[in-house]
């Protein structure tokens, strides 16, 4: 399965709640300002203000700071070296960006110069969960750390050792020999939360030592699209840079979630912060703390919504399921009999709905698990079996070297869809440097007004299957879409390679 980045740029920021580099916290001049709290205009309170004191007095002793080193290497390139790296220099993909998107290379904007590796201190936080020194916190906190140093509230320091960790859940396990018993927390039930629920963070943000900052629950079930595991409570208890791994606690003062990641414009907090339930997280740390090593099923797919013009282009009759957008070559999929343009409608007898869905049945397996899997191909449901694999194997597709029959050269359109297409000939091949084993039509013109153009389909695409039929010609493509439209199909249902990417895109006919 893939994964997306945790970080998001769209006029705000998805930030780690962690992993705040102490050279770039200590170099910030920070003025606090300093209220008078009597100033004239602010109301006095008619009954004191519910306290959390308690609370605070019994957990904050089991919370710690955790300072990594970790080595570190800007990895911003310039664009061009980028851009060769990927395709080579002198590609014929410069002359495919210039004539189809009227452009330079697409990297150009990005930062430039490499520097070397350094080395570098970051700081999280965690808390205990027995008294012999078992500390939970991210697995972001600790990713790629050379040492690990862990201080408790008193101020005792302590080397750490990683006992395990999951990436795809984002937790971790460090283990503290400090020759005594330590102070420990309780997992609470995080399923019992409800929006309005009232609690506390506790960590170390910046450095600035142990704090603690009251909210509320916000939402539940948040999906930051970081993985298969995304579950998230919104909570707008303040949580910053530093607050990573450290607990969020409830009225009884028990574990219910893990603080983990925030939601921000400026990477500061806004009061949208986001933490790992604790129903999720106490099974996962229960097989760290053993040493075990958790493996997270593999089936080898890439996998997209099913929106309702791919429902009614393939005839399902709601917009559920995950639609198989590419099977990676001999994959656990794969050898299951899964083709690119399934969707799949459940896996071990529990219904998909969205990829999300498949996404977390998948990880959910161990490496050597079978299930019964149900697609829905060609208008009908079809039962196979798959077994899953690691989660670690390669899944890059192989490339089928075989000569395939030449396509046409002829260009033709579809007023309706407004979509121009034209062969792939040799000489078309060599100028825009596509593989003799890429099969399909290349996409030559996109009327702005026209459904294929709000769908997203670009020039320069190929469409590699019209409706599940391959199509190598531009007389092919048009005769399936033809024939579609005759059938009072509301869609049609594309199969599009972009650079290196397949993807389903449905096309209406009605908006043409």
């Amino acid at each position: 399965m893939s994964n997306q980045s945790f970080t998001t740029h769209r006029n705000r920021i998805l930030a780690l709640a962690g992993v705040a580099l102490l050279a770039v916290s200590l170099a910030v001049g920070t003025t606090l300002m300093v209220g008078d709290a009597g100033a004239a205009g602010i109301p006095q309170a008619s009954q004191a203000l519910p306290s959390y004191a308690d609370i605070v007095a019994a957990d904050k002793p089991a919370v710690v700071t955790i300072t990594t080193k970790m080595k570190v290497q800007d990895t911003s390139a310039d664009g061009q070296q980028q851009f060769e790296q990927q395709f080579g220099p002198n590609s014929p993909y410069d002359d495919f960006f210039r004539q189809f998107f009227g452009e330079e290379n697409p990297f150009g904007h990005l930062p430039q110069q490499r520097r070397p590796t350094q080395t570098a201190m970051a700081l999280g936080s965690g808390f205990i969960v027995s008294s012999d020194g078992m500390i939970v916190t991210n697995n972001h906190v600790i990713d790629g750390a050379t040492d690990i140093r862990v201080t408790l509230d008193d101020g005792q320091q302590y080397k750490g050792t990683l006992v395990g960790h999951d990436a795809k859940n984002d937790l971790a396990v460090v283990k503290i020999d400090a020759g005594k018993p330590l102070p420990t927390l309780s997992w609470g039930d995080s399923d019992k939360l409800r929006a309005g629920d009232a609690v506390l963070a506790i960590g170390n943000p910046f450095g600035i030592g142990t704090t603690v900052t009251s909210g509320i629950v916000s939402a539940r079930g948040r999906d930051l699209h970081n993985g298969p595991y995304d579950d998230f409570i919104q909570v707008d208890a303040a949580i910053n840079h530093g607050n990573s791994g450290g607990p969020l606690v409830d009225a009884d003062g028990k574990v219910v979630g893990i603080n983990t990641a925030i939601y921000s414009p400026n990477g500061g907090n806004v009061g949208v912060g986001f933490a790992i339930p604790s129903d999720q997280a106490e099974a996962v740390v229960a097989k760290l703390e053993t040493g075990a090593k958790i493996e997270h099923g593999y089936i080898g797919v890439e996998i997209q919504s099913v929106t309702k013009d791919v429902a009614d282009a393939i005839g399902l009759s709601s917009e559920s399921g995950a639609l198989v957008a590419q099977v990676v070559d001999g994959s656990p999929a794969a050898k299951a009999g899964l083709k690119s343009g399934d969707v799949v409608t459940a896996l071990g007898g529990k219904p998909i709905a969205t990829p999300k869905d498949l996404s977390r049945l998948v990880a959910d397996m161990a490496p050597g698990d079978k299930a019964d899997i149900t697609v829905w191909r060609h208008g009908k449901s079809l039962d196979l079996s798959i077994a899953a694999g690691k989660g670690s194997e390669e899944k890059q597709a192989s490339v089928d070297n075989g000569n395939g029959a030449q396509p046409g050269s002829a260009m033709q359109s579809d007023s309706a869809l407004g979509i121009g297409f034209a062969g792939l000939t040799p000489t078309m091949r060599d100028r825009f440097g596509i593989d003799p084993s890429v099969e399909g039509v290349i996409v030559t013109r996109v009327a702005n007004d026209k459904p294929a153009a709000d769908s997203g389909i670009q020039r320069g695409d190929i469409i590699v299957s019209i409706n599940q039929q391959p199509v190598t010609s531009a007389s092919d493509a048009m005769k399936v879409l033809k024939t579609a439209e005759k059938a009072g199909r509301k869609s049609v249902l594309l199969q599009v390679e972009r650079g290196d990417t397949e993807m389903f895109v449905g096309v209406p006919f009605g908006n043409a």
